[in-house]
């Protein structure tokens, strides 16, 4: 069992990492919240289907009292509209301010259901049960709720801690490849803004890690959820050192909004966004050719990216309406050395459209 502490201001709690854990959940749950004793599990079909029973006995076999609710599959459905109905279910099944959200599922779940508990009846408890790597690694953790509208990715949300999280790597093994490939992405991105080991390890295990050796995927979310977890309790709302972990999100989720979620994961946008984003960073000489080429080769050598057919002037409007522009000013993350990343906000436009020209020409 790997224990790492995620200690903010709000809610200090634990992520619990562990070979098969998902049928030790009930007990886990029990154990660490004792008053967590009515709870509404929100999952999706496909993820139901493979882990539903195995949770739900878990949760029977440790006297906790449970509801599953369904939610449709896919980012596009990651909207207000869900999230009503969402809550509709909720209260039809009776669910008060003591009830306990479960999220059983990948980032677009966690997002959801943890949203919704962060403005049910002024918000309710919720544990983070993430199915895949992409929400392992990075979405489970640190508080980010949220839904999208058609403008822009996550421009409605709230931070709202879980009050726990469990991992249980063994749950990968049924993960489509382009969903665990989507989930390396980030892992990618962990290793360049904060920890070389991480990267140096993807670099050097790329056989081991596409086959999901046990050792190594156990070895890989662990260190990434510490990454995570240092980062999110120095700053807990996002305002300083927390930025770095947008690198590849600025064009990355342009990319998304302007495709309206259909053509890319979440971690393919936003490998495009960390090659554009290095691409930009090579131009403004923040970075070596050499460190830039270190950077985009082990990107692409993971998995195969979508295809990027879009107007380079379309993301640059895009750009302008992300939640993290400032006044209209677009802060960067680029790419220093691998491990250390700068704030950059006097991108040129024309610097921009270029590496978005690049990004077509590459794919």
């Amino acid at each position: 069992m790997i224990r790492v502490n995620i200690e903010t201001a709000s809610k200090p709690y634990a992520a619990l990492i562990e070979q098969g854990l998902l049928r030790s959940a009930g007990n886990y749950i029990r154990e660490m919240l004792p008053d967590a004793t009515r709870l509404v599990t929100i999952t999706v079909p496909p993820v139901r289907k493979h882990y539903g029973k195995t949770l739900e006995h878990s949760l029977e076999t440790a006297k906790l009292e449970n509801s599953v609710v369904d939610m449709p599959n896919g980012e596009r459905y990651k909207t207000l509209s869900t999230v009503e109905e969402l809550g509709s279910r909720l209260v039809k099944l009776g669910a008060d301010r003591r009830s306990t959200v479960v999220t059983l599922g990948g980032g677009c779940v966690g997002d959801v259901a943890g949203f919704l508990a962060s403005i049910y009846m002024r918000g309710i408890n919720f544990v983070q049960i993430p199915t895949t790597l992409l929400a392992q690694i990075d979405a489970s953790v640190g508080g980010k709720t949220g839904v999208n509208l058609a403008l822009g990715k996550n421009l409605l949300g709230s931070f709202k801690q879980p009050s726990l999280v469990l991992i249980d790597p063994d749950v990968l093994l049924t993960l489509p490849d382009r969903e665990f490939g989507s989930g390396l992405f980030e892992a990618l991105k962990t290793g360049v803004i904060r920890n070389p080991r991480i990267f140096d390890f993807m670099e050097t295990n790329r056989e081991k890690i596409l086959r999901r050796d046990a050792g190594a995927m156990e070895w890989l979310i662990a260190e990434c959820v510490r990454v995570k977890a240092e980062v999110v309790s120095n700053d807990e709302e996002d305002f300083g050192v927390r930025k770095a972990l947008n690198f590849g999100h600025t064009i990355g989720h342009a990319l998304e909004a302007e495709t309206s979620y259909r053509h890319f994961l979440h971690g393919e946008a936003v490998a495009w966004g960390m090659i554009a984003a290095t691409m930009i960073a090579v131009g403004l000489q923040k970075t070596s050719s050499a460190t830039a080429q270190r950077i985009i080769s082990s990107i692409l050598s993971y998995a195969h990216l979508p295809k990027v057919d879009v107007k380079p002037r379309n993301i640059l409007r895009r750009l302008s309406r992300d939640k993290k522009a400032m006044a209209g000013n677009i802060q960067w993350v680029l790419p220093v050395e691998i491990g250390k990343v700068e704030f950059v906000f006097d991108v040129p436009e024309r610097a921009v459209l270029q590496s978005i020209e690049e990004l077509r020409y590459l794919s």
